[in-house]
């Protein structure tokens, strides 16, 4: 039997429209609010930031949303994925149950972030608009988005985390290739990343101080747009496109999953990937959707459900999720895709709803996973993956232990190619566990009214 079983779908597949979730949940997310007056954003405060095709995507309540056809074109590079059964991972746990992937690895910028960069690339050229301008953490997305500015012929710039910067330079190097800027963050270009690098000069920036260095940026020049890679409504709407091909594959096989798993920095891969299945639950199907996110950052884990802002300064508007706390600066640990303070709205009020459960999981734990797995398999995981296969494995293990046959479905959402230096500290002994993140009274005000929530931002 061979370590690995593949299932495709013909080209004809690629989905003809994106998944949108709003019209399936049990109630309408909160009204994203203006920090300066605690009111509710309207279409224009969103359209200074946002192209306004992806403004009106936000909130609109269709259920279906046709994805234009020259997106559509450009996903017939890769898409659609293959979906795998991990036979030799199963017969090394002894498990019952069957585990398959969804692999987003086969992206030519190498993770499921290409699906919304090429969309909101192709509406920003659509408007007119002079440069995209974007935070990375790991350098996945600014990879994605480089790439899809090159395709629709605009300019982007990318302020990546200083750790990443620092850490992944083969990142970098392929962002420039496609003829795009990358500044680390935070850094000397704007006047927040001058003045976190006045109180510590090794500031290892988080996503959250790259989001409000770009937010400063497009405020400052009126022809460029904001361009997010996970957080917004819109992102995880391009990325259904994952979930509905999965839903596809799976029912070809006549299998019906009992658990979905998906790593969670802010939530494009866990919502791209489980949203499309959202029906199904509620209408009393037995799924469990399981996020796996990192000790050091258990957002929605460790969490309070509450008003916050999604950047590190406050410029930005305010939404209600499961939050750390925006001045929250996570450890430097290795998944710099995970290292931010909040999750997506929309996830956040899918696990405040109970239709997601989350685990959080130390790193050399997830390191030895995804080594186990290359190993197996011969695909090398992104460390962000690597926490989705450790959820997965441990899931395995609990079905062999309660003799419970189950069809476990994890996201593989990138691979680790430009990562090596991170497995090359694992297997050298000298990665370190950053301290787990754990709740205090100060950390946990609770929802509280929004105007106290402002307050308390400002």
């Amino acid at each position: 039997m061979s370590s690995l079983e593949r299932y495709d779908l013909p080209a004809a597949k690629i989905p003809k429209r994106w998944y949108n979730v709003l019209p399936d949940l049990p109630r309408v997310p909160d009204d994203v609010l203006d920090p300066d007056t605690g009111k509710p954003v309207g279409q224009e405060f969103m359209e200074q930031l946002l192209p306004k095709a992806l403004v009106a995507q936000e909130t609109s309540l269709e259920r279906w949303i046709a994805i234009p056809e020259d997106v559509r074109a450009a996903y017939r590079l890769w898409r659609p994925t293959p979906l795998y059964r991990a036979h030799a991972l199963e017969r090394h746990l002894d498990t019952p149950a069957e585990i398959y992937f969804k692999y987003e690895g086969a992206s030519p910028s190498g993770s499921h972030k290409l699906n919304s960069a090429l969309a909101q690339a192709y509406y920003a050229r659509l408007e007119g608009c002079d440069r995209l301008v974007t935070d990375t953490g790991a350098g996945q997305w600014g990879s994605a988005l480089s790439m899809a500015c090159s395709v629709f012929g605009i300019k982007a710039l990318v302020y990546m985390v200083r750790a990443s910067y620092e850490g992944k330079p083969y990142r970098r190097h392929f962002m420039e290739t496609f003829g795009q800027q990358v500044l680390p963050s935070p850094g000397p270009h704007t006047e927040f990343g001058r003045t976190l690098l006045k109180q510590d000069p090794d500031h290892p920036g988080s996503e959250a101080t790259a989001v409000t260095e770009a937010l400063e940026t497009v405020r400052q020049n009126p022809g460029d747009r904001f361009s997010m890679g996970a957080f917004a409504g819109h992102v995880l709407l391009h990325q259904t496109v994952v979930g509905l091909e999965t839903r596809e594959q799976l029912e070809e096989l006549g299998k019906h999953p009992d658990f979905l798993v998906a790593s969670v920095g802010c939530g494009s891969n866990m919502g791209g990937f489980a949203f499309p299945f959202v029906g199904d639950k509620l209408a009393g199907q037995d799924i469990t959707i399981l996020a796996a996110e990192p000790a050091a950052c258990p957002t929605l884990t460790s969490g309070t459900y509450r008003y916050d802002f999604a950047d590190a300064g406050g410029l930005g508007p305010m939404v209600r999720t499961y939050t750390l706390g925006h001045e929250f600066v996570p450890p430097p640990i290795h998944s710099g895709g995970l290292r931010y303070h909040g999750a997506a709205p929309l996830v956040g009020l899918a696990r405040h709803e109970g239709l997601l459960q989350s685990r959080a999981y130390a790193q050399k734990a997830v390191f030895e996973a995804g080594t186990l797995f290359a190993r197996l398999h011969g695909l090398l995981p992104a460390p962000e993956t690597a926490h989705a296969i450790r959820a997965a494995m441990d899931l395995a293990v609990e079905c062999r232990e309660r003799r419970r046959p189950a069809v476990i479905v994890f996201c593989y959402s990138g691979h680790g190619l430009l990562d090596l230096g991170a497995y090359g500290s694992y297997h050298a002994g000298e990665m370190a566990d950053a301290e787990p993140y754990e709740t205090t009274p100060a950390d946990d005000p609770g929802p509280g009214p929004c105007p106290a929530a402002v307050q308390a931002g400002r």
